[in-house]
């Protein structure tokens, strides 16, 4: 789950991280009334949204007076702001961050990164900040310096210090920096984060140590035991399909291709998907049912590709074992009597009651074509939409 720079930079507070004060406007306005409250010469209008690149697509403006508050959040308030984080599509903005202004002198980048690779937490630093750490992965990996944490252990301060020496920075603000890396190890490991991101995180001219901004993902499967970080959650950030189909206990994730897949077990939607760009078409989404689902819940499953209308054509794909053969057929066939069903299916059964399900869907009135193996189900559906099998 990812939350706001707002979000992020408030539970960083709470945990210690100086960060510049602000607060949240979604008019014109409370824009206004909260830089009038700041009382800086400088303001900076931020657009809130879940994605980085924000002032490469105008998403950030510098302020020097109430007026140019009041022009800028009218501009970036209800934009579609375009990132290349967001897609052509972009997101429309709700809110808008208005934040005192802080002289610069420096930006470097710290954070805290779940390595799945060692299983283990990450801590990084660069003297590079404010540029995306890929690029400065690709150009300059020597800029990057990191450590890896020991299971259920802190950062020490000697790990702190390698880190923070290697960016330049004097014995005073290393001091500052050590204390606010050991505060953002603490906020990951009591709020089971898998991100936690400051860039830039900014060197003042008085020599002060701030974050300028803030990024956090949490861990989805841990937010039952973090209700404070579930209810930060914003339901305008997320496809309402997707939104829908977490309410049913479906793991579902829309892409822009035009195939819908309906598989059971995220390793068989991974290969699903991977042959279906072999085969020349494009996966519309990632669907999971699951190995519990019953017939239901595979209605309403199918019914959440039907609401996309960028699927030409579906691909099922179901290896039966706790989820049977015949659960899933009952379930398309329950769901195409209720929805006119207009583009090709492709099946593809095995496994527990196969026999069953295949005569299911044969006795029914859905017109579909049988696959014997996945990489003949990739074939026949893009053929049906016209791709090179």
């Amino acid at each position: 789950m990812n939350v706001h720079e707002y979000q992020a930079k408030e539970l960083m507070a709470s945990f210690g991280v100086p960060v510049p004060k602000g607060g949240l406007a979604d008019t014109p306005e409370q824009a206004v009334e909260i830089a009038k409250q700041l009382g800086s010469d400088v303001c900076v209008v931020k657009a809130q949204i879940h994605a980085g690149g924000r002032g490469k697509g105008g998403g950030v403006k510098v302020c020097k007076s109430l007026d140019e508050v009041k022009a800028a959040a009218e501009a970036i308030l209800g934009m579609h702001l375009v990132t290349h984080q967001t897609g052509p599509e972009g997101k429309l903005v709700h809110k808008v961050w208005i934040e005192e202004g802080t002289d610069i002198a420096r930006e470097l980048y710290a954070a805290v990164v779940l390595d799945r690779g060692a299983e283990r937490m990450a801590v990084m630093a660069s003297p590079s900040g404010g540029m995306d750490i890929e690029q400065v992965a690709e150009q300059t990996p020597e800029l990057i310096f990191s450590t890896r944490l020991e299971p259920g252990q802190p950062i020490w301060d000697f790990q702190c210090r390698q880190l923070l020496f290697g960016c330049g920075l004097d014995a005073g603000q290393v001091r500052q920096g050590t204390a606010m890396i050991q505060a953002l190890v603490k906020m990951a490991m009591a709020k089971d984060a898998t991100l936690v991101e400051i860039n830039p995180l900014a060197v003042t001219g008085e020599g002060k140590l701030i974050a300028l901004d803030g990024k956090i993902n949490f861990d989805d499967s841990a937010l039952r035991r973090n209700p404070d970080i579930a209810a930060l959650k914003d339901p305008t950030e997320t496809d309402e399909l997707e939104l829908t189909a977490t309410g049913l206990g479906l793991n579902y994730i829309r892409l822009d291709g035009n195939v819908g897949t309906m598989v059971n077990g995220a390793g068989l939607a991974m290969a699903t998907m991977d042959v279906v760009n072999q085969a020349g078409a494009k996966p519309a989404n990632f669907l999971d049912v699951g190995g519990g689902a019953n017939e239901e819940m595979i209605t309403k499953g199918f019914e959440i590709i039907l609401d996309d209308p960028n699927v030409e054509a579906i691909l099922i794909n179901i290896f039966g074992g706790i989820l049977r053969c015949d659960v899933l057929a009952a379930g398309v066939v329950g769901a195409a009597q209720k929805i006119d069903l207009q583009v090709p299916l492709v099946v593809r059964l095995e496994g527990t009651n196969v026999e069953e399900g295949k005569r299911i869907l044969g006795e029914s009135s859905i017109q579909f074509e049988v696959a014997g193996s996945m990489s003949e189900a990739a074939a026949k559906v893009a053929a049906v939409l016209g791709g090179a099998a």
